[in-house]
This record gives C-alpha cells, sequence and structure tokens, in this order.
C-alpha cells in the first residue's frame, strides 16, 4: 500500500478529477470573465476588441464606487453582528434550559430559499399593512418610515433580513467549536473562583480564535459579493441607495446588455474580494502576533 501511494502517477491520478473540476468551474471563469471585461460585447452578437476601455471606465465609474461603498458598510455590519452570534452561542453553549429549541429556532431562516425571506420581508416592510410599521403605530408613531424606498434608510433596512438570514449559519458555527473546549479547563476555572464571563471572554474566546477568524473572512467577504436578497427586495432602488457591486453588475451584464462592462465589474469584484481577504488576514495574523 505504502509503495502505491508513493508513487506520483497514482497521486496524480487520485488529484486529477479535483484539479479539473476547480479548473473548469472556478479559474477558466475568472480568465474568461477577465478577457470578456476586454470586450464591447451584448452577451449575444460578436465581440470588439476595445482594450482596457472598461477597466479605465470602471476606475472613473462613480456608480461602481458607490455600490463598492455600499458592500463594504454591509461587510462592517456583518462583522460587527459576529458579536451578537457570539454571544448567543455562548449561551446555547452553557446549557441553559431549552438550549435545544433555541438552536432549531434559529436554523429556520437556512431552510428558506433567499427569494422566500425576500418576499416575507418585503411584507413586512410594507408601508401600510406591514407588521413593522402596525407595531409602530400602536406606540405612537404617526409617520413610520417607507423603509425600502427611502434613500436615506433602504440600505439599513436591508441589514435587518441578511442578519436574520445568516444567523443560524454562524451560531451553529460558534456553538460546534465551543462545544469542543476541553471541559477541564472551565471546571478548573470554576474552582479558582473565576465567573461565566471571565471564563467565556478569557477561555472559551480566545481557544476559538481561529474559528472568529474563519468567520470574520467568511463575512466580509460573502457581504461583498452578496447579491440575490437585495435584488428580491430593491433590485439596488431606490435611485441606487441600496446598489451593490453585485447587484450593479446584474443591472449592466443582464438588464443592460452590456455584457463587457459588466464582466470588468466583476473581474473587480474578483480583485477587490481578493484584497480584502489578503487585508483582513494581515490584520488579524497581526494581532495574533502582539498577543504572543
Amino acid at each position: 500500500m505504502k509503495s502505491v501511494m508513493s508513487n506520483k502517477l497514482v497521486i496524480t491520478l487520485y488529484v486529477l478529477p479535483a484539479l479539473i473540476l476547480i479548473l473548469l468551474l472556478i479559474y477558466i471563469p475568472i480568465v474568461l470573465t477577465g478577457y470578456y471585461g476586454l470586450m464591447d460585447w451584448n452577451g449575444i452578437g460578436a465581440m470588439k476588441f476595445i482594450g482596457l476601455d472598461n477597466y479605465i471606465e470602471l476606475v472613473q465609474d462613480k456608480l461602481f464606487w458607490k455600490s463598492t461603498w455600499h458592500s463594504i458598510l454591509l461587510g462592517i455590519f456583518s462583522t460587527a453582528s459576529l458579536v451578537g452570534y457570539l454571544i448567543l452561542s455562548l449561551i446555547l453553549a452553557s446549557k441553559i434550559k431549552g438550549a435545544n429549541f433555541l438552536r432549531k429556532i434559529y436554523l429556520i431562516p437556512m431552510l428558506l430559499s433567499s427569494v422566500a425571506i425576500g418576499q416575507l420581508w418585503a411584507k413586512i416592510f410594507d408601508p401600510t399593512n406591514g407588521m413593522l410599521n402596525r407595531l409602530l403605530v400602536m406606540i405612537g408613531v404617526e409617520n413610520p418610515p417607507l423603509w425600502l424606498a427611502d434613500s436615506n434608510i433602504v440600505l439599513f433596512a436591508i441589514f435587518l433580513p441578511i442578519i436574520w438570514q445568516y444567523a443560524g449559519f454562524y451560531i451553529i458555527i460558534f456553538y460546534a467549536a465551543l462545544k469542543n473546549v476541553p471541559e477541564e479547563l472551565i471546571e478548573a476555572a470554576k474552582i479558582d473562583g473565576a465567573t461565566p464571563i471571565q471564563i467565556a471572554y478569557k477561555i472559551k474566546v480566545p481557544l476559538i480564535s481561529d474559528v472568529i477568524k474563519v468567520m470574520v473572512i467568511l463575512a466580509i467577504v460573502g457581504s461583498l459579493k452578496y447579491f440575490d436578497l437585495i435584488f428580491v427586495l430593491t433590485g439596488g432602488g431606490p435611485n441606487h441607495s441600496s446598489e451593490v457591486m453585485a447587484s450593479y453588475m446584474y443591472s449592466e451584464a443582464f438588464s443592460k446588455y452590456n455584457f463587457g462592462y459588466g464582466s470588468a465589474i466583476g473581474f473587480g469584484l474578483l480583485v477587490i474580494c481578493l484584497a480584502m481577504t489578503w487585508l483582513i488576514q494581515k490584520l488579524l495574523s497581526s494581532k495574533e502576533e502582539v498577543g504572543h
């Protein structure tokens, strides 16, 4: 068996199917997206090579940078929400009564499609018959906001269903990590007189720091390429107030049939995601070095 597994040809044959899939599904589409960004193309007819014109236009496009800022805001908001998810996970992992039921409740949004969640929250945000505005009227608010029609608040209104949608995912990951913390350390801390808050802050959280780091990267990068729920709720409106990079790319490529420029936006989105991932990893690794 050892001789077989040390054979380079056998190793190559084992790895080759995965490499082919990665090549077909990831790297070739990335190269093609960058290539299409060099073209003036409506997605159907003949392509016309225009060099870097689309990318130059992208750098100068105020709407693209506006959508980029909205995506970054979503990433900041999503990262901040991890604190709340972590606190809930710490509570659920502390053997409170009803923890199993609560875990199942938090998982419900994960079972729904983004379209279903979008339709549900569109009803909640409805200015006339929506549950949210009815509650505000009941407590004395005379002119409740037009959640999805007011350009000043629409982006923050959309953040609410996004946070709700992914609550179960992050909570279950944090919960699983916390359950792997050695019970002996917790018992020793209790004997030494540590409070539950001290145990959580000084023992549990540091021991799952690697998981937290991964969750921060997932939250930010996922926010930068987020699309579906925003498209269902607002389509990027009103007046591009909730436009994010992915929805702007879709609008240019599939609504305006400017496929070359849409591809340039998609390639720009990829570059920004890679840059943010590298920056986050550097920042988090720097903090770890300072801590050591």
